[in-house]
């Protein structure tokens, strides 16, 4: 319900971000406009614009910066989703095909590259170096995410500690810094600004987590992608690291080979494993750890209708189910 009553209080907000993007997006070569549509259309939540678009509203910010700046945002996401999903050989998201799928590998690479390109260019002409030290920070450690993700890939010795790096560089940064976008843009002080990251932070943390539950506990339909998808690319995630730190010699094994071999075939027995160790119960309960730190964040920020929607986005993330 929360992504609902965001979406109501920020209404024109969110018209305006979306025009904003579609500015970003214009090119004179059709290739360019065409995918980066599709991408950006492809049902997206817009929930790290609207963590910034929310929180601007709560400190009273009047201006225009927020629109493309939430833009800015968006197409990072969206640059390092196309990049993703090339690494991963990824045919579904969100229930759609992705762009690997329909235009091959070379396009959305080089199409995703223009969106940041973009990006970049939107933050220059915000002409706040703060802006720019916030957002270039964030764009890096988004790279670096999924760097230190190919890494782990197959290496089921991954431990928690590790894996919540990742979490951090390819999700959390980019919440923290749509969060702290608000509070700067607003000219709020340095205490105020470190709340809100700390609100962001965690929300992304909790996000991801989630996700990586519903990857092993959702239904397809809901999901949006086949299941499994961490398995299949190797990727150790939380319920597979607390399952393979608490299963049978049977389990541990299962979770081993399939991270080893890239392996869908063995998705029944790793999530038996999973289900009889309570790894998705265990993770959902880091996540609602998360939810509470970042609701915890908002208590010294000013008490608003966007202050009790971002509480509320924090309690939906922990309990969606797509």
């Amino acid at each position: 319900m929360a992504i609902e009553q965001l979406q109501s209080l920020l209404g024109e907000d969110l018209r305006a971000v979306d025009r904003a993007i579609h500015r970003l997006l214009e090119s004179d070569i059709p290739l360019i406009a065409l995918l980066a549509n599709y991408v950006i259309e492809s049902g997206g939540k817009r929930l790290r614009p609207m963590v910034l678009l929310a929180a601007a509203r709560m400190f009273g910010y009047r201006g225009h910066r927020h629109h493309t700046l939430a833009a800015v945002v968006e197409l990072l996401h969206t640059a390092t989703l196309m990049h993703d999903d090339v690494v991963d050989a990824a045919q579904q998201r969100r229930a759609t095909p992705t762009a690997n799928a329909l235009w091959g590998s070379q396009a959305p690479v080089l199409v995703g590259d223009f969106l940041f390109a973009r990006a970049f260019q939107s933050m220059v002409a915000d002409r706040d170096i703060r802006v720019l030290e916030i957002l270039s920070a964030a764009t890096r450690e988004l790279a670096e995410g999924e760097v230190l993700q190919l890494q782990n890939t197959h290496d089921p010795d991954v431990a928690e500690e590790d894996y919540l790096r990742v979490v951090t560089a390819k999700t959390a940064v980019l919440f923290e810094a749509a969060a702290r976008l608000a509070a700067v843009i607003s000219e709020r002080p340095q205490a105020e600004e470190e709340a809100l990251a700390r609100y962001g932070h965690n929300l992304g943390v909790a996000f991801q987590l989630i996700d990586d539950c519903l990857d092993y506990s959702a239904t397809a339909a809901d999901w949006g992608k086949h299941l499994g998808n961490d398995l299949e690319e190797g990727n150790p995630t939380l319920p597979t690291i607390h399952a393979l730190a608490h299963a049978d010699k049977q389990g541990r094994e299962a979770i081993r080979r399939a991270l080893a071999e890239e392996g869908a075939a063995w998705l029944d027995p790793v999530r038996a494993a999973i289900e009889r160790t309570g790894a998705i119960e265990y993770t959902r309960e880091v996540a609602s750890q998360r939810a509470s730190w970042a609701k915890q964040a908002l208590a010294t920020l000013p008490d608003t209708e966007e202050r009790q929607a971002l509480a509320a986005a924090a309690e939906f993330t922990v309990g969606r189910d797509f």
